[in-house]
């Protein structure tokens, strides 16, 4: 666990510290994924299909709001359905309308999930939406994702009837408007994907909301199991076929994603748990305080170690020696004790400049006598 989490920490701090470059490259990921999964799925105007134009709509997306990779996107989505047909275009249109009109006035922060719908669906773990939201944004991104699944299965529907669609005169473009709307209205697997994004991110923001242990992984866990019960039950009730493998291993990707949102945003030590009475002149308050699982940061302390210089005095002067005259002796350092370092320092210098010691600090250097050639000298005159 510890390599965990200063594997977390380490990621936390590269994060924090290369955010500037980091967003715009992964916005840019983002937005060539979803235009080239609009092309693949659909592909029908060639113009459109261009890597250099998937390349410069993605850098316009990546330095600037999600937004506009909706607007993009959505533009891709009807380019490619006049590529079909003129009425499959204006079906297009009408029904982006309508879901922007709902989506800019509900939830118009959270265009990436409308955007990472259709690319759950695509990838085979759809379930791993309605989770990640639950226990990251508000109940209201059940909207976004709604608009997602209509999205998804709008697209899905023109890219399985592009044979029938494709070349309708002014009679058949009425047929093909009206197997458009039944396509959608009448799509009982796309209602039941609905039901279940909805109700599994509720139910999911519901549980992790509440004061008791482990609330996250029970949230995840819960929303992984309704979604797998409604899906079949939705299918055994309304005669739509549900492959269970596939829909077994999506989830349990899900889970395994949303495990590691929850050790990134809400890693806690529930062993540690408190619980705190505070109380003012109206209230009495109950507080339980659940500490962040985290490691300490490792404090390092370098230390540089100069040799001496060759004088044998310390590189610094008359403070070194101070300093190290305290370190040995309790107390205040005597005053002797500072003069005589000052002279021996300032005398020092003037030898080592050639001068004549005590010139300059007026003291006179001590004379040397030769006591033994003066007691051969007395014992002569003897």
């Amino acid at each position: 666990m510890t390599l965990l989490l200063e594997l977390r920490e380490k990621i936390k701090q590269v994060y924090g510290r290369y955010s500037t470059f980091l967003l715009p490259a992964l916005k840019f990921i983002l937005a060539f994924v979803l235009f080239k999964g609009i092309n693949s799925s659909l592909g029908f105007l060639k113009e459109l299909d261009s890597i250099f134009l998937l390349l410069i709509l993605s850098l316009i997306c990546s330095i600037m709001p999600l937004n506009l990779m909706v607007f993009f996107g959505m533009f891709l989505l009807v380019g490619q359905c006049f590529g079909v047909g003129i009425e499959v275009a204006g079906f297009a249109v009408a029904l982006i309308l309508v879901l922007m009109i709902l989506y800019i006035r509900f939830t118009p922060q959270d265009a990436l999930v409308l955007l990472l719908t259709p690319v759950a669906f695509k990838l085979g773990v759809p379930c791993v939406i309605p989770i990640g939201y639950g226990l990251t944004k508000s109940p209201a991104s059940a909207v976004s994702s709604g608009f997602g699944v209509v999205v998804y299965y709008f697209i899905q529907l023109v890219s399985q009837n592009s044979s029938m669609l494709k070349g309708a005169d002014a009679k058949e473009s009425i047929q093909n408007l009206k197997v458009l709307l039944d396509g959608m209205l009448k799509n009982q697997e796309m209602m039941i994907n609905i039901i279940a994004f909805v109700a599994v991110l509720l139910l999911v923001n519901v549980i992790r909301r509440l004061s008791v242990d482990y609330a996250w992984q029970i949230a995840i866990f819960a929303g992984a199991i309704s979604y797998i019960v409604i899906i079949v039950t939705g299918g055994i009730l309304m005669d739509v076929k549900s492959p269970v493998i596939p829909l077994i291993a999506g989830t349990v990707g899900a889970v395994i994603i949303a495990e590691i949102l929850e050790f990134f945003l809400f890693h806690v030590d529930y062993s540690r748990t408190e619980t705190l009475q505070f109380e003012d002149d109206e209230y009495y308050y109950y507080v339980k305080a659940v500490p962040k699982m985290s490691i300490a940061k490792k404090n390092v302390t370098i230390k540089t170690i100069e040799e001496p210089e060759e004088s044998g005095f310390p590189e610094g002067g008359a403070t070194e020696d101070i300093s190290s005259y305290q370190a040995g002796q309790a107390g205040p350092v005597p005053q002797e004790t500072i003069a005589f370092t000052g002279i021996q320092k300032q005398l020092l210098r003037e030898e080592q400049a050639g001068e004549v010691p005590g010139e300059k600090t007026g003291e006179i250097p001590p004379v040397q006598v030769d006591y033994e050639s003066k007691l051969e000298e007395s014992l002569k005159d003897l």
